[in-house]
C-alpha cells in the first residue's frame, strides 16, 4: 500500500507535473471535493486524515518518496480524505487528467500507483472508512440492498447495526431519525437520506458528478458485467471515446459469485466482486467512464448517432452501441415471492448473504454453475445446504469440478426433480414447501433462507423492436440474423452484419444477452473485446 518511489521514477512523474512547496499546515486535498489532484512528496510530510463529527482519525503519513491518493484518483471521484501538511516540504502535483496519462504510458509506475491505489481501497472499505455510515439492520431487505450497492461499487462505509450495536441510539437522536425510517443513509456526515434507492445514493456520493452524459462517444456501452467491462478496457486501451452505463453496480451475475474457480488465470480462484472491481478499475485506467445507477430504457434506432434513453429521461449519444445488458435468474411462478426478496429470497451468494444465514438450513435452486458455487460457498457456515433440481441430476449443466464438490461436502443435499411450491412467513420468510415431482408428495419445512439460480431473462425488453431476437428474447447477431430479420430491419449495408452485430448497424450485441451465447464469464470476456475490433471498422464505415 505505501511503496517508496525511486529517485529515477519521481523524475519522470515530475515531466507530468509542476513542483511546490508546502507549509506545515496546508490543505492540499479536502475531503468531499470533486476535482482531486495526486502528489508526490519530496520533502516533508503529508499526513491523510478522515474528518468526522466524532473526532478526526489518521489514517496515514506520507514522507519523502510517498505518494497520496486511492482508487477514487483512477475513477474521478470526490476524496474520502483530507490531506494536510504535517510537515514543510516539497511536493509534485499532477491533475487526475495527467495522472491518467502517466499511468498509460509508462508501465513501471502504472504498476506501482494502480497496486497502491487499489490495496488502500480494499482497506479502506475493510475498515470501514469512508464518507458514508448505514444504519439498518441484517433483517431489512433495504439494507442488504444497499450494503450490496456500496460493497460491489468498491464504496468504503461504516456500518451500524441496530441488532448487535447498543449504543445507536445517540446516532439516531443525532440525526433525528427513528428506528421506524430504517436504513438510513448518513452522506458525507451531514446528508441523511431514509431508505434511499440507488440513484439517490449515487448522486450524493458523486458517482457521476464528472461525466459528460450530452458528449458523442465513440461507443456506448450498455451494461459492466464481464463482457461489458472486457469491452470498455479494449475499446478504451485502443484510444475509443468509451461511455459505460450501468444499472446497478459493475460485475453482473458473476459480480454475485462467491467464487470463479474455472476462470484462466486464477487457479485458486478469485470472487465475481474482485474480478469486477479490477476490471473496472482497468477500464478507468485507459480513460473509460461508466454511469452508475443509470438503467437503459430505450434506443433511439431510426437515425444516427444512436441515442440510449437512461432512467432520469435524459439522451446519451453515441456513435456505435455494445449491448452487453446480460440476463438476470427466472423466477419461480410463486404467489408471494416479490413479499421475501432481501427477507429471505435472494439471487447472489456473497458474504453478505452468508452473515444472515449461519448456522442455519438454506436452500439453492438450480443446476449451474453458479448456483454450484453458491451451494459449496454456503456449506462452509451454514447447518446444511438443499440444493434442489427439477432434472434428474446435474452432469448437464454444471462443472464437473462442481459436481465433485458437492458430492463430497456432507453438508450439501442435492434434491432432483423437486421444486419449491409455496412460501410463508409475514415479514420475513419463515417456511417452505416443496414438491417431489416424481411421487407427488410435498414437504414442508422450517427455511428461512432460499437463493434462486435458475435459467436465465435476457435484459432486452428495452429495445422495443429495434434489433431481431430470437424466440426467447435474446439478441440474434452475426450469421443468426437471417434475411428476413434484415428485410424487416431494412438493413442499409451492402455487406450482412458482422459476427456480433445485430440487425442495426453498428450495434453489437454480447455477453449473456446475446443469443446463441456459451453461459461462461471467460466467453463474456471474449466477446466484449471481439466486438471492439467490429466496431472500429463499423467506424470507418
Amino acid at each position: 500500500m505505501f511503496p517508496t518511489l525511486t529517485p529515477a521514477q519521481i523524475a519522470r512523474i515530475a515531466t507530468h507535473g509542476v513542483a511546490r512547496s508546502i507549509a506545515r499546515g496546508d490543505v492540499l486535498i479536502e475531503a468531499g471535493e470533486p476535482i482531486v489532484p495526486f502528489f508526490v512528496v519530496t520533502a516533508g510530510e503529508v499526513e491523510i486524515i478522515r474528518p468526522s463529527n466524532l473526532g478526526d482519525t489518521l489514517i496515514a503519513i506520507h514522507g519523502a518518496g510517498h505518494f497520496t491518493g486511492e482508487a477514487n484518483m483512477i475513477l474521478g471521484r470526490r476524496s474520502l480524505m483530507r490531506a494536510r501538511a504535517s510537515e514543510p516540504g516539497d511536493v509534485i502535483q499532477l491533475t487526475r487528467e495527467q495522472l491518467l496519462g502517466l499511468i498509460q504510458t509508462d508501465a513501471e509506475i502504472s504498476e506501482i500507483l494502480m497496486r497502491a491505489f487499489i490495496y488502500r481501497r480494499l482497506e479502506l472499505a475493510a475498515q470501514g472508512l469512508g464518507d458514508v455510515v448505514l444504519v439498518g439492520s441484517l433483517h431489512s431487505a433495504g439494507t442488504l440492498r444497499i450494503r450490496e450497492f456500496l460493497t460491489r461499487n468498491g464504496h468504503p462505509f461504516g456500518y451500524v447495526d441496530l441488532d448487535r450495536d447498543a449504543d445507536f441510539q445517540d446516532l439516531l437522536d443525532r440525526f433525528h431519525v427513528t428506528v421506524a425510517d430504517i436504513p438510513v443513509l448518513i452522506c458525507r456526515g451531514d446528508v441523511v437520506l431514509r431508505n434511499p434507492p440507488n440513484q439517490q445514493i449515487a448522486e450524493c456520493l458523486g458517482f457521476n458528478q464528472n461525466i459528460d452524459q450530452t458528449h458523442v462517444r465513440d461507443v456506448l456501452i450498455v451494461g459492466a458485467g464481464p463482457a461489458g467491462l472486457a469491452a470498455a478496457v479494449y475499446a478504451a486501451s485502443e484510444g475509443l471515446d468509451v461511455l459505460v452505463i450501468e444499472s446497478s453496480s459493475p460485475g453482473g451475475q458473476a459480480g454475485s459469485s462467491s467464487r470463479i474457480e474455472n476462470y484462466l488465470g486464477f487457479p485458486a480462484g478469485i470472487s465475481g466482486q474482485d474480478l469486477a472491481g479490477r476490471a473496472y478499475a482497468q477500464a478507468e485506467k485507459f480513460g473509460a467512464q461508466i454511469l452508475i445507477a443509470r438503467g437503459a430504457t430505450a434506443l433511439t434506432c431510426d437515425r444516427k448517432p444512436y441515442t440510449i434513453k437512461i432512467d432520469e429521461g435524459r439522451r446519451v449519444p453515441a456513435r456505435t452501441v455494445i449491448i452487453a445488458t446480460g440476463a438476470q435468474y427466472r423466477k419461480p411462478a410463486l404467489e408471494n415471492l416479490s413479499q421475501f426478496e432481501g427477507a429471505g429470497i435472494y439471487y447472489s451468494a456473497t458474504f453478505m448473504e452468508a452473515q444472515l444465514c449461519a448456522g442455519d438450513e438454506v436452500i439453492v435452486v438450480g443446476g449451474g454453475n453458479s448456483a454450484g458455487q453458491a451451494a459449496v460457498f454456503l456449506a462452509q457456515t451454514t447447518k446444511r445446504v438443499y440444493m434442489f433440481v427439477r432434472s434428474s441430476g446435474l452432469a448437464d449443466s454444471m462443472s464437473r469440478y462442481l459436481i465433485r464438490r458437492i458430492e463430497e461436502t456432507p453438508a450439501i443435499v442435492l434434491q432432483t426433480r423437486t421444486e419449491i411450491v409455496a412460501l410463508e412467513g409475514d415479514e420475513h420468510l419463515e417456511r417452505v414447501r416443496w414438491r417431489d415431482n416424481r411421487t407427488g408428495g410435498v414437504t414442508s419445512h422450517d427455511v428461512r433462507h432460499v437463493f434462486l439460480m435458475t435459467g436465465a431473462v435476457p435484459n432486452s425488453a428495452w429495445l422495443a423492436g429495434c434489433v431481431a431476437l430470437d424466440a426467447q428474447g435474446f439478441i440474434k447477431t452475426g450469421p443468426d440474423v437471417s434475411p428476413h430479420d434484415l428485410s424487416a430491419a431494412r438493413w442499409p449495408l451492402a455487406r450482412t452484419p458482422y459476427l456480433l452485430e445485430t440487425s442495426l448497424p453498428g450495434v453489437f450485441a454480447v455477453g449473456d444477452v446475446r443469443a446463441g451465447n456459451i453461459k461462461r464469464v471467460a466467453s463474456a470476456v471474449g466477446e466484449g473485446s471481439i466486438a471492439v475490433a467490429f466496431v472500429h471498422r463499423s467506424l470507418a464505415e
